[in-house]
């Protein structure tokens, strides 16, 4: 074999050496059932046909390469928002792997979270006695404040009622009675990670302001001033949040942030480990219910917390990935009317180098098409910034978009020309989308690090916006939504379509007369 001490080769090389051919060569001729070469190719160009597409989008009972993630999930990174949590998934410890895995691969930082640990008895007889062991050993070997407990598939199907079992974990002495536990079923059979999200904030709240699983709550109805804000299931909440934060702050506005995992996901190297950074003072989080109105950044992520807050008597307000001049507009006008406090010069001067930005670099976008994927607010913020620079959003995708999204999505579409023939596609997956990039091309995809697949079996250039970016390191630092988060976006697809031109101009004596220094 060619890797020895003296010369270590990384995996490009070291695969492309004689041994490691003949060894894959082999595999394939006795292992893998191989059909020849023609064949393989006649099938390959089928799929690329309107006759294959018709198939793919009619099949019902299959989906292949979902644009979305299971509920734990979402409720993993909502839990880690809230000071000194340990989030406590009540499932296998398969499962828990991989939402650690999952985020670390995205933060490049690690995640903690805990399991019940469940394996075959527990499946037969239920999991309280994981329960209540695993409560017991959260709470005096990690020493956090709060315990925030969701479900797996397997604690769901068998039906273990987790209001109950943490009732009865308390008066087992797991945890002290007073300790707060709030919890939320998070099925990973039905919907999405957004799912998860909303259910885990909403339940967060449940047990503050209601008083959920024994904790009798203690609160000062004191109406204030306060906005609350939820910023739901983002992969640049390290970004975004503080870019909240410092427009919160611009503005003179007293604010609390819902689930704030900013800090968690970028702890610095100084020789000191952090299981917990930052996140939402638990008395806030109580304190909360008498704020004067609570913003949501992403309305499909926030559908059950919503109206549960807006029954306790606020207003609230539903937004949809703000990106881009229109949408950041709205946003800081809401800011500026709930809380009585005018919109800050900084951010008036902000906007006006967005504008200036966009029409800096409008001709090199202006009739472009677009293929967008991910998160149902996502796609509906992407898209709208992209008809305002002009560009087409010619695919919209959402997996775990509903018939609501879709309807509204096509309402922005139908309000701007060039949206005249884009289309949405809600419940649909990454195979659907490569149907749709060979018969209907597009220029540029925009979506998350599973778009790569597509980009080199299509060649159509991937732009890499969404959760999860396991491909290219810390873009989650960046906020894309206000003025400035637009900003980034919009330098995003420039720095795309330029390297798009380059790779395609840069034949010496054949193509350069186009590989240009100034664009």
């Amino acid at each position: 074999m060619p890797q020895n001490a003296d010369n270590v080769l990384d995996h490009f090389n070291l695969f492309r050496q004689p041994e490691y051919k003949e060894m894959f060569e082999n595999k394939k001729k006795n292992f893998e059932n191989p059909v020849a070469d023609d064949a393989l190719e006649q099938a390959r160009e089928w799929t690329k046909t309107e006759e294959y597409k018709e198939k793919n989008f009619a099949r019902e009972a299959l989906t292949v390469n979902p644009a979305k993630a299971c509920q734990p999930l979402g409720a993993v990174f909502a839990a880690v928002g809230f000071e000194s949590t340990i989030p406590f998934v009540h499932g296998s410890q398969g499962c828990v792997a991989y939402y650690r895995s999952h985020f670390s691969r995205h933060f490049k930082e690690p995640t903690s979270c805990v399991s019940s640990s469940m394996t075959e008895d527990a499946a037969v007889f239920g999991g309280l006695n994981n329960m209540i062991d695993g409560l017991a050993n959260t709470y005096n070997m990690y020493k956090p404040k709060m315990i925030a407990v969701s479900t797996t598939c397997m604690a769901e199907v068998i039906g273990d009622d987790l209001n109950a079992f943490i009732k009865t974990s308390k008066e087992k002495g797991s945890v002290p009675a007073e300790f707060d536990v709030p919890f939320a079923h998070t099925p990973a059979f039905v919907g999405s990670h957004i799912t998860g999200y909303d259910n885990v904030i909403k339940g967060v709240l449940e047990h503050f302001w209601d008083g959920k699983a024994g904790t009798a709550p203690k609160l000062d109805r004191t109406p204030n001033e306060s906005i609350n804000f939820l910023g739901g299931f983002d992969g640049y909440t390290v970004g975004n949040l503080r870019e909240v934060k410092r427009i919160f702050a611009s503005m003179g506005v007293d604010y609390t942030i819902l689930g704030d995992n900013s800090d968690v996901w970028d702890t610095p190297t100084d020789g000191e480990f952090r299981m917990y950074d930052g996140g939402t003072k638990l008395d806030d989080v109580a304190a909360a219910l008498n704020a004067k109105a609570t913003i949501s950044m992403q309305e499909y992520c926030t559908e059950k917390t919503l109206p549960y807050i807006a029954s306790k008597g606020q207003e609230v307000v539903a937004l949809n990935h703000p990106v881009g001049v229109a949408a950041t507009d709205k946003f800081f006008m809401e800011i500026s009317r709930l809380s009585g406090k005018p919109i800050s010069e900084e951010l008036t001067k902000e906007r006006g180098r967005l504008v200036d930005a966009i029409a800096d670099s409008s001709a090199h976008i202006h009739g472009k098409k677009f293929a967008i994927y991910g998160d149902p607010d996502l796609c509906y913020g992407l898209a709208a910034f992209l008809l305002e620079l002009g560009a087409e959003p010619t695919h919209i995708l959402a997996t775990n978009g509903g018939k609501n999204w879709a309807e509204k999505v096509q309402a922005l579409l139908d309000s701007s020309p060039f949206g005249k023939d884009c289309k949405v596609y809600p419940g649909k997956d990454l195979w659907h989308m490569r149907s749709l990039l060979f018969t209907e091309p597009v220029d540029y995809l925009i979506g998350n690090t599973y778009g790569k697949y597509l980009d080199r079996d299509t060649g159509t250039p991937l732009i890499r916006i969404g959760f999860p970016i396991f491909d290219r390191h810390h873009k989650h630092r960046y906020p894309v939504w206000g003025y400035q988060g637009s900003m980034n976006v919009l330098v995003w697809i420039l720095d795309a379509i330029f390297e798009d031109i380059d790779r395609n101009t840069n034949v010496v004596a054949k193509s350069d007369y186009s590989f240009d220094i100034i664009r």
